[in-house]
């Protein structure tokens, strides 16, 4: 589980309720069942009405990646294991890789491995290499997408909720009593259209995205190295050209030296 993810969240949700509460209100007047209706579930009838059915009912799915810690492979690890093959398809020849790729447990980097093995002409492992490349990038967009499109929904849904709200209050406004409660129905609506927005729906899209560059970038760096070792690179070369994928201070002591 992500900490960072949750904890802001839930953070962020203590320091409104703590600031309304410290003004000397009462916490239940943050609370409407009728405005969370209108907000989280009106908002997401406007995502669904937008989006295929089944990518709207997987939502779940794609919150389950921004809260959750990544499984992603060490950069420096997989640097180590492509120089390592490439150290061996020199020295023993490409299908000296064969005995090695059930090692391997990323299904793409195998998957690359297994058509240097089989002599596959450079440019057609590339093309595949990239065609795979684009079709994870455009299921990572499917999700990102969702959620910026509900975080777009969300505040203005809460306007939705107000203005009901208003009309409420200027249906009844012979009966003065009944005026403060529903103004202040109508602004909690806003309230939770624009926290849900801001706090929930556009960090879990931006945290996505973070997933997404760390998995696109890891990803490259399978494509070079499986490219490399198709063409023969030194692995020295190879090395070097991995490490560039890193930050300075991620680099092995004699590499961060040269920058």
């Amino acid at each position: 589980m992500d900490i960072a993810t949750l904890g802001g969240m839930v953070g962020g949700l203590i320091l409104i309720v703590a600031a309304f509460v410290l003004n000397g209100n009462q916490f239940m007047g943050l609370v409407d069942p009728t405005s969370f209706i209108v907000v989280i579930f009106g908002s997401f009838a406007g995502v669904l009405a937008a989006s295929p059915m089944s990518r709207a009912l997987g939502f779940l799915k794609y919150l389950n990646i921004a809260t959750r810690v990544p499984e992603f492979q060490n950069k420096m690890e997989l640097i180590n294991q492509l120089v390592q093959f490439a150290d061996n398809a020199r020295k023993e020849g490409l299908l000296s890789l064969d005995d090695s790729l059930n090692e391997v447990e990323d299904d793409f980097l195998r998957g690359g491995l297994r058509l240097v093995v089989d002599g596959t002409d450079p440019d057609v492992i590339k093309r595949i290499l990239y065609t795979n490349l684009d079709q994870v990038e455009s299921r990572h967009e499917d999700g990102i997408g969702f959620f910026e499109r509900w975080a777009k929904l969300a505040p203005a849904f809460g306007m939705i909720g107000t203005l009901l709200g208003l009309i409420g209050m200027m249906a009844n406004l012979e009966d003065t009593s009944s005026i403060g409660p529903n103004m202040a129905v109508a602004l909690v609506t806003t309230l939770y259209g624009s926290v849900f927005a801001n706090l929930i729906l556009s960090p879990i899209q931006f945290k996505l995205e973070d997933r997404h560059k760390e998995e696109m970038q890891i990803k490259e760096i399978m494509v070079q190295g499986i490219l490399s070792i198709q063409s023969g690179d030194n692995p020295r070369i190879l090395e070097d050209k991995l490490l560039t994928f890193l930050p300075p201070s991620e680099r092995p002591a004699q590499s961060a030296a040269g920058e």
